[in-house]
């Protein structure tokens, strides 16, 4: 599935070589399903999505089936798995993940070490979200292939640092590959990732009002209306910082116009359903449209930032 046998450098250039662009197509709690991830693989991007997303793990099993046979011979797929201990579900999920070989695990919320050997045993690649140099640090010495940098702006759990800072610090003690969370919305992002030294955007508000995707018509049309001023970052809701739409917040009644929490706002991160998220990029999303449409202007987008007078280094992928 994966050679191991160049080191993590040799991976980037694995991946360049089965992506049609540098894009994941980023786990979305409630929104990513079998759908969204399939439409991805075939425009030629990772599409992945929250085990968590499937109702219960026989569910979980018969997507990765689906998801197996319709992205043959296309982009790879990623399953993101939520390693802490509250994931009561997280060795049954994990059983169905190694079951059906898939090809990319999204390790979040815990050490990647310990899913890293049983998914390199079937060819498996590991990435693990990080949010900080420490987490990098950790996650590389727990075996990660890849590192999911969590930057400012992303939806949902953000991170907090600067991309430029976080890069630039990362790429001096890994060589691997390194995707980038927080904002990405177009190609000119794509384009400035590559220059930084990053392998691939995490887009995930890009993907949210697509058609295949899950998200409820209500979910989709508050993203349209909201720009980066209408999103609130806040950990009242499930301990780590979120970035969601603020205007849903405040229908919900957990936070006031004034922006202040209303009450204990506390719920379980597993059951987010009166609560909407997305990135500060969410300004740049205007209609809901197929997946495909979207990766087909990205590429167009990213080609143009790369024609002769445009700038920039030649690209990693």
């Amino acid at each position: 599935m994966w050679d191991f046998s160049s080191g993590r450098a040799g991976l980037r250039a694995q991946l360049r070589q089965r992506l049609r662009l540098p894009v994941v197509a980023a786990p979305m709690f409630l929104v990513s399903g079998p759908e969204l991830v399939i439409e991805a693989c075939r425009a030629g991007v990772i599409g992945s999505f929250p085990t968590l997303n499937a109702r219960t793990p026989e569910i979980l099993g018969e997507w990765l089936s689906r998801m197996a046979t319709a992205s043959k011979d296309c982009a790879p797929f990623a399953a993101n798995m939520i390693l802490h201990k509250s994931n009561t579900r997280l060795e049954a999920d994990f059983e169905q993940v190694l079951a059906y070989q898939t090809p990319i695990v999204i390790a979040s919320v815990g050490r990647p070490d310990k899913v890293v050997e049983r998914v390199h045993g079937y060819g498996g690649l590991v990435l693990a979200d990080v949010a900080s140099l420490r987490h990098a640090r950790n996650a590389v010495a727990a075996g990660a292939d890849g590192l999911i940098l969590l930057t400012a702006g992303a939806g949902g759990n953000t991170g907090w640092l600067n991309p430029f800072a976080f890069v630039a610090a990362v790429r001096e003690f890994f060589d691997g590959p390194i995707a980038v969370a927080g904002s990405i919305s177009c190609g000119r992002d794509l384009r400035a990732l590559q220059v930084l030294g990053a392998d691939l955007g995490y887009m995930g508000t890009a993907f949210l009002g697509t058609t295949e995707s899950m998200a409820p018509p209500e979910h989709k049309e508050a993203m349209l209306a909201t720009d980066a001023d209408g999103i609130v970052q806040t950990d009242a809701l499930s301990g780590m910082p979120a970035n969601f739409i603020r205007s849903r917040l405040e229908q919900a009644r957990v936070i006031s116009p004034d922006g202040s929490i209303a009450g204990d706002a506390r719920t379980d991160v597993f059951s987010w359903k009166t609560v909407w998220s997305a990135g500060q990029g969410v300004g740049h999303v205007r209609a809901i449209e197929p997946t495909a449409a979207i990766v087909e202007r990205l590429e167009q987008e990213l080609m143009d930032c790369a024609q002769p007078g445009q700038g920039g280094h030649e690209s990693s992928l």
